[in-house]
């Protein structure tokens, strides 16, 4: 099917071929109130109940009217870096669905169309085998003869378990489990359609699949969600107990997880009037003992600068979560671009170093969140989390956290001291540990914050050397932070003619193409930079055995030719080997499309 799959030798039933694949690609193609991203989702959840590996992409439009949208979902019994390249099946709801994707369909695919709305051209008959299915009338009959098709999408979500032998009754739960809440005539209208469409004959099918199962796994090994769930319930685990924010797509999610979640353990989340008072707020929280969370997209992060400059002069812990998205402005709310890193670093007036982390996937989302409220606390600063709608989006199943090593309690230590200086000088690693108000000082000495600069006990100071100490107490942090921060490896060879550098979402498809491409005797490795703000000690040291270093990432070069990571990289190591591979069409790297633009560079640097 796709490359990384296998076939072996197919068996027959009732006259059809039944072929077994370790990898498949499906791709829906129709619009967004058609509940598109239900199948996919219902699917994606279903691989990860079944020990498989799954990794989905979509597109949603940003309009509230709807318009046209796709899920994509890869699931393999091998390890799934990406959501897949060309599709081995595409499911056509409109004639627009079929015209704008067939291109993503490999040759030889399947092409699965409701023949109610579709009308394929000749000249692809010969290229994908095609099989029409008036889904949306069989919808309505199966449902009752209503005139309305909704409920098409679950009716092809059981066209699509008969097709590939996928467990029915898993399926039947996952349905109860989505759409029991809304009522039992909701559920059993999708039930009646998922066995109508699970009854089909597919007389048009002469070949159906089944998914062999990977080894070593067990059932309850896995759980499966997108990134924003396992972001958020990173936080909860890391013991974020209050946080504040306000709507924006794709940070939303979060929030409303964080708002429904946070008073089963004794938290609140609170959705603010606007940007600033939701930071202002989380920073309030942090400031009375409690590390706190607030989150936005780009537009959002800008507004909230005034007072992160606030949480880092007065040196607060503080979790910033930026879903990226494509900008400027309103920009595509609804697309991936990682254009928000320049804004995470040096988004802020002064002096104003914060730490920023990248996660790579979806399970890297979840262990990132705990990772950031620990730095926020050891280092009393503020840390970003630097997502996207790609990870935000998409469903991966990954092993199941062992949450009773994992989850921690920050419930503030109110425990009498004899003394205390909230911003010690003398401190190690230039950092003391917080006391919330309330904390007895037996010396009589409270301290204060301020966003003023100020002496150690937080009282305002505008003298010269004061200053000039405590800008380097707050960057020092950071600089001790870096040589504690483990080096990446480089993955594939530590040598060749090029290192394909990567951070955020890019990682999967990156390391997909070091693979594909070393298969075809290609010297390509490959270097993960999760840490992005302090750099991790060491990096120097990778790009030196590579002809050719190149950062692909989804943001735009810029007047100097380079996309903003590359542009840091480039300032950090003065290394002129370190070129650019960026691209801005709102849309994930194909696995094929890295691979193919780092050979035309090579060739074009000769």
């Amino acid at each position: 099917m796709s490359d990384t799959a296998i076939e072996e030798s197919p068996a027959s039933q009732g006259g059809k071929k039944i072929s077994k694949v370790s990898d498949i690609v499906i791709r829906l193609a129709g619009n967004s109130q058609d509940g598109i991203q239900s199948i996919g989702g219902f699917l994606a959840r279903l691989a990860g109940r079944s020990e498989q590996e799954v990794m989905t992409f979509m597109t949603i439009p940003s309009t509230i009217s709807g318009g046209p949208s796709i899920f994509q979902v890869r699931i393999g019994s091998g390890e799934v870096l990406s959501a897949g390249d060309d599709a081995d099946v595409l499911v056509a709801f409109y004639q627009h669905s079929y015209e704008n994707h067939l291109n993503s369909l490999r040759e030889g695919g399947l092409l699965v169309y409701d023949s109610d709305h579709v009308t394929p051209k000749e000249e692809h008959r010969s290229k994908f085998h095609h099989i029409p299915i008036p889904i949306s009338s069989m919808t309505v009959e199966a449902i009752g003869g209503s005139g309305k098709d909704k409920g098409k999408n679950i009716y092809t979500l059981g066209l699509i378990t008969k097709m590939f032998d996928l467990n029915r009754d898993k399926l039947v739960q996952l349905i109860s489990e989505r759409l029991k809440s809304k009522g039992e005539d909701v559920f059993n209208t999708a039930v009646t359609a998922f066995e109508a469409g699970f009854s089909n004959a597919l007389e048009n099918v002469v070949e159906t699949f089944e998914l062999v199962h990977s080894s070593g796994k067990s059932l309850s090994e896995q759980v499966v969600m997108t990134g924003n769930e396992a972001l958020a319930y990173g936080l909860i685990a890391a013991g974020v107990r209050f946080g504040a924010g306000y709507p924006i797509t794709p940070w939303s999610d979060i929030m409303e997880l964080l708002r429904k979640e946070l008073p089963k353990y004794g938290g609140k989340f609170i959705q603010c009037e606007d940007e600033i008072a939701a930071v202002s707020m989380a920073l309030g929280a942090s400031f009375a003992g409690r590390v706190s969370v607030t989150g936005s997209s780009g537009p959002g992060i800008s507004l909230k600068t005034e007072a992160i400059g606030w949480g880092v002069m007065a040196e607060m812990p503080l979790v910033v979560v930026d879903v990226q998205r494509g900008g400027p402005s309103t920009g595509l709310p609804t697309n991936v671009e990682q254009s928000d890193l320049n804004i995470a670093i040096y988004g802020g007036h002064g002096d104003s170093p914060r730490v920023v982390l990248a996660p790579a996937n979806v399970e890297d989302a979840f262990y990132t969140a705990i990772e950031a409220v620990q730095i926020a606390t050891k280092y009393n600063v503020p840390v970003f989390i630097l997502t996207d709608q790609s990870i935000a989006t998409r469903i991966e199943a990954f092993e199941e956290p062992d949450l009773e090593t994992i989850c921690q309690d920050l419930t503030p230590d109110l425990t009498p001291v004899d003394s205390y200086k909230p911003y010690d000088l003398e401190a190690p690693n230039g950092t003391t540990p917080r006391r919330a108000p309330g904390t007895r000082i037996l010396d009589g000495k409270y301290p204060i914050a301020t966003g003023l600069e100020h002496d150690e006990m937080g009282h305002p100071s505008g003298a010269p050397a004061m200053h000039k100490k405590m800008v380097a107490k707050r960057r020092n942090k950071l600089r001790q932070l870096a040589s504690e921060i483990k080096t990446p490896e480089v993955y594939g060879g530590d040598s060749g003619d090029a290192l394909i550098v990567g951070w955020g979402s890019t990682m999967g498809p990156i390391r997909e193409a070091t693979d594909r491409a070393r298969s075809k005797g290609l010297k390509f490795s490959a270097l993960h930079i999760k840490h992005i703000n302090p750099l991790p000690e060491g990096l120097e040291s990778a790009f030196e055995n590579f002809k050719h270093v190149f950062v692909v990432e989804l943001n735009d070069e810029g007047p100097y030719g380079y996309g903003q990571f590359a542009s840091l990289l480039r300032a950090r190591y003065a290394n002129p080997k370190i070129q650019s591979i960026c691209k801005t069409d709102g849309l994930t790297y194909k696995v094929k499309e890295i691979v193919s633009l780092v050979q035309e560079r090579i060739q074009k640097n000769g």
